[in-house]
């Protein structure tokens, strides 16, 4: 279901960009949920290189690796640790990885979910900054920040392409500069 405007100029801001290329979906994955997909966004290389740019733009200058959420921040961890020349460092779903791994379970708007992490993949204390494509209740998005500091990294912040105001993500991050490049109603 389309309800944005898909007209892209030369002047649209990136805001506007992921405006015009967001779908959403009501009652995915569950009934009362508005899912956010920014999949027609990624297939646009100049779209996704314009929100990547943007995400950069406020990424630290001496982070040792771009950590990317699964799924949908893999995409933008990936593009932005290659535009920096950097590591990209996954967190998993549970049962995707091989080998020792640390665990977190923790709740999301419509049930509860595991994210875990191969430990030994990056030196202790590197400093590392999470990408995502959305932050609502920020169960994910803290999972993924005490995982990696369990794991002896140095969170140096966060970055994502929609949030959703109203559902208390920033209350649960306090402490971690979060960047957002749209803020939209929850």
């Amino acid at each position: 279901m389309l309800d944005y405007p898909r007209t892209v100029t030369s002047s649209t801001s990136v805001a506007q960009l992921i405006a015009a290329r967001m779908t959403t979906t009501p009652d995915f994955p569950k009934p009362g949920i508005l899912f956010r997909d920014l999949t027609a966004l990624m297939a646009d290389g100049p779209a996704l290189r314009q929100v990547t740019d943007a995400l950069l733009s406020r990424m630290p200058a001496d982070i040792d690796a771009v950590v990317g959420v699964e799924a949908r921040g893999f995409l933008f961890a990936a593009a932005a640790a290659h535009s920096r020349g950097i590591g990209v460092y996954p967190i998993r779903k549970a049962g995707k990885l091989p080998g020792p791994l640390l665990s977190e379970t923790y709740s999301l708007e419509y049930g509860t979910a595991t994210i875990q992490l191969q430990p030994d993949s990056l030196a202790p204390g590197s400093r590392v900054y999470v990408l995502d494509d959305l932050l609502a209740t920020g169960g994910t998005l803290a999972a993924a920040v005490r995982l990696l500091e369990r794991a002896g990294y140095v969170v140096v912040g966060l970055g994502v392409a929609i949030e959703l105001a109203g559902l208390g993500g920033r209350d649960v991050l306090q402490g971690y500069p979060v960047h957002a490049l749209i803020e939209l109603p929850g």
